[in-house]
């Protein structure tokens, strides 16, 4: 691993164990056995460090709306909701960054973290319009039922733990099954069970 890439880990870590805020930058030298001024040598600054936390978690999102298989809605919701607890379950750490700490970010940074979360959104509505439009998904309001889809499934950062009851597999199943119910698939419905 780079040494900027373990920076990114160690910090995406403390944010989210700690909190951007209550993470100062000696500590984050002393996770990565740097002299303080050494870190300077590989980042300019504390929010620098934020922003790419931010973005590398919004491009493993981003990839998954680029790898939804072509086919039914259904199945392309299944896929999107496997996917999205996927990233969350393998970077806990920056996932949690990404939907709780990017706040602090300051003007222009925080426009940046909220255009790749505004992308994600908008790839999800996607999915979720094409079921409508196709009369798959019966729901009345596009944007609310994308709320909800997201909301359902980013929340799983607060609870989410390998060593639960459920493996990634079964959580991922019950959670699409939950998904197209409220999207309106009935059970049996196209492709199979919701």
């Amino acid at each position: 691993m780079e040494r900027r890439d373990e920076i990114l880990h160690v910090a995406g870590t403390l944010f989210s164990q700690r909190g951007y805020h209550a993470t100062s930058m000696r500590e984050l030298a002393r996770h990565l056995n740097l002299q303080g001024g050494s870190l300077y040598a590989h980042i300019q600054s504390k929010e620098e460090i934020l922003l790419e936390v931010v973005r590398q978690a919004a491009e493993r999102f981003l990839a998954v709306l680029q790898g939804l298989p072509e086919g039914s809605p259904v199945e392309r919701m299944r896929a999107l909701v496997r996917g999205h607890l996927r990233v969350i379950a393998e970077e806990l750490p920056r996932a949690t960054v990404f939907f709780h700490e990017w706040k602090h970010l300051s003007p222009p940074l925080l426009q940046e973290a909220k255009a790749l979360r505004r992308r994600y959104e908008e790839g999800v509505q996607g999915v979720v319009q094409e079921g409508v439009e196709k009369g798959v998904f019966r729901v009345e309001n596009v944007r609310l039922a994308t709320l909800f889809v997201l909301s359902a499934l980013n929340w799983t950062y607060q609870w989410y733990r390998p060593d639960g009851p459920l493996s990634l597999e079964e959580l991922s199943e019950a959670y699409a099954r939950l998904v197209l119910r409220a999207l309106g698939v009935e059970e049996g419905g196209e492709d199979g069970e919701a």
